[in-house]
């Protein structure tokens, strides 16, 4: 089983910046894309960036420009470096492993439980 865990999360300032990471255990998430999704209350979960084993990036319309992802295979972990932070950011985000590395949350097969993001105005 992999097993994804969150951190960096927490409450900042509209305009401020979170550097959010996540490990991964149990296997190596070698050949797999690593994703991140968020889920604000009342709403779906959509996604946010993802990272393919190879490097390439992709990152939904609301937040280029202003978040970055990145991966240190060695470590087995992923980070999102998030500037710039608006209040619309507020939400519940997770990382996600997938085989084939697209943008529909329907194709990412382990989860982590989630951290708190929360952008005050």
């Amino acid at each position: 089983q992999v097993q994804l865990v969150e951190s960096g999360g927490g409450l900042v300032q509209a305009g401020g910046s979170l550097r959010l990471s996540c490990a991964a255990s149990g296997r190596t998430f070698s050949g797999y894309a690593m994703g991140w999704f968020r889920q604000a209350p009342g709403k779906e979960r959509e996604f946010v960036s993802r990272i393919r084993w190879g490097g390439s990036t992709a990152y939904a319309d609301s937040v280029k420009g202003r978040f970055t992802i990145s991966r240190d295979n060695a470590k087995n972990t992923v980070y999102l470096q998030m500037n710039s932070l608006k209040p619309e950011d507020t939400a519940v985000y997770y990382c996600a492993a997938s085989q084939t590395g697209g943008t529909d949350r329907r194709e990412y097969r382990y989860w982590g439980p989630g951290t708190q993001v929360t952008v005050s105005s």
